[in-house]
């Protein structure tokens, strides 16, 4: 929304009278564009609020069938819309950032798996994050946990539309410290806008700090548009939990943690109804991945999907999503409609005004309609890509998803306990069509039943290896762009 209309600085001066008018219509485009207190408020620049968890599975939640108290979440669910069908584009760390941030299939924009300390990549200078794009509308933006698109000062939030960082640049058992790889990992860093301020920080305080941080900004920017990221680090293992929440839950230390997390969450909710921002801001929480099994005791639960993190079986790329913002997102609604992390860029954007440049295509839709519950709104996707690395293994179109023969990870025996992983053992599926809606453990081939949509789901996949590629078939995709290089 402009403040005064564009012919007032667009126009020839042809007066003092109209000169006058188009210095004031500057003055007030640029005061408009850093938010000044007079434009707190304004419909056409919501504030936003986006927390991810780090490997919280399907199933962890109060309303989603845990037994661990989510008070907070529950109510999220409760005021807003529960999501049933969320997911992310890759079940690991740095690809499935990288998807939420820039609106597009990690292998367009090379970056996959999870990025680690000697990593000489990260995010590309010409990609367009969540932040950059509501920065062309005024907004003050923060990012308070962890980053994980690259760990060198070219990479930070704050050369990608970022005004605050505070938080690890990476995975928090990316340290001497890991159980099995400890060697492998420097001491670990905590960065504040791109210095380490501390090496091997406790992490017991670590959501609390991010929770400090958050309040505060929003607290500081009440008066302007926001765009506020809290990626936590937990509950990705090691588990660490403040003393007010250790021993509470009874789900053991990983319910510790989620409870604390809850608690984060509640706290971000009355900041933002003590500030009067309440029906101004979009809330979103989900997680970046499904539960890491091997670690039994110390990770999440899938629930009914099938496997976990590391695979592309339901189980690792469907997360739990609530959105809230009341007046905008009907109440105690469940959308069942498939949505994805990759969808988040392109809704905001259309939600603020900003057109994305068509010079580098994205991959997600606009689904403000199916947030907001517009009548018979459907999923913009024809079809869903599930990659693990480079190659295409799965994809889905409506209830329909299909699996082209590939290997996955699955556990040996039984998980590990007290933060000691289990092994895992190599499994193979063949090709397997299954029907969401009815199956959604993806336990019953149905391939044989429905000749017809495997056709048509072959035809959509043949469409992705020709844009994104395919490691599996050899196929270079035309559409892959480079991730960004340190620079020498």
């Amino acid at each position: 929304m402009e403040i005064l209309p564009r012919f007032l600085w667009a126009r020839p001066d042809v007066s003092s009278g109209r000169r006058a008018w188009t210095i004031l219509g500057t003055v007030l485009a640029s005061l408009a564009a850093a938010g000044p207190a007079w434009c707190a408020g304004d419909p056409a620049r919501p504030n936003f609020v986006i927390v991810f968890a780090d490997d919280q599975g399907y199933g962890d939640l109060g309303c989603y069938g845990s037994n661990v108290p989510t008070p907070h979440l529950d109510r999220m669910a409760a005021e807003g819309t529960r999501f049933t069908s969320f997911c992310v584009a890759q079940a690991v760390c740095s690809a499935s950032r990288t998807a939420l941030l820039t609106g597009c299939y990690p292998n367009r924009v090379g970056i996959l798996g999870a990025l680690g300390p000697n990593a000489r990549h990260g995010i590309h200078d010409d990609e367009w994050t969540l932040a950059e794009v509501v920065k062309k509308r005024g907004y003050a933006t923060a990012v308070y946990g962890k980053w994980h698109l690259g760990h060198h000062p070219q990479f930070l939030p704050l050369r990608h539309g970022f005004d605050e960082y505070f938080g690890l640049p990476y995975s928090n058992d990316m340290w001497p410290k890991h159980p099995t790889a400890g060697k492998s990992y420097p001491p670990l860093p905590l960065i504040e806008g791109e210095k380490t301020v501390q090496t091997m920080p406790d992490q017991n305080r670590l959501t609390t700090w991010y929770t400090e941080r958050a309040v505060r900004f929003i607290e500081q920017n009440r008066d302007r548009p926001f765009l506020l990221y809290v990626p936590h680090s937990m509950p990705h293992v090691p588990l660490h939990v403040s003393e007010r929440f250790r021993g509470k839950s009874p789900r053991g230390l990983y319910g510790d943690v989620t409870m604390e997390i809850d608690w984060s969450v509640g706290e971000i909710l009355a900041a933002l109804r003590r500030c009067d921002l309440d029906r101004n801001t979009l809330v979103i929480y989900t997680s970046d991945n499904g539960p890491w099994l091997s670690y039994g005791d110390h990770a999440g639960s899938a629930g009914p999907l099938r496997e976990g993190k590391g695979t592309t079986f339901e189980g690792g790329v469907r997360v739990p999503c609530l959105m809230r913002w009341p007046g905008r997102i009907p109440a105690g609604r469940v959308c069942r409609e498939l949505a994805a992390t990759i969808d988040i860029l392109p809704t905001i954007a259309r939600l603020v005004g900003v057109a994305l440049p068509p010079e580098r295509p994205i991959d997600g839709k606009d689904i403000w309609p199916l947030i907001s519950g517009q009548p018979g709104a459907k999923c913009p996707h024809e079809a869903y890509y599930y990659y693990w690395d480079r190659e295409l293994q799965a994809i889905r179109s409506g209830p329909w998803k299909l699996h082209f023969p590939h290997a996955y990870r699955s556990l040996k025996q039984s998980p590990g306990t007290d933060g000691q992983p289990g092994p895992y053992v190599q499994k193979q599926i063949g090709l397997a069509l299954f029907n969401l809606d009815l199956d959604v453990g993806e336990a019953h081939d149905v391939a044989a039943e429905h000749p017809e949509v495997v056709k048509r789901l072959e035809a959509l996949a043949e469409q992705a290896r020709a844009e994104l590629g395919d490691s599996r078939t050899g196929r270079k995709g035309k559409g892959v762009r480079s991730a960004g290089q340190l620079a020498k």
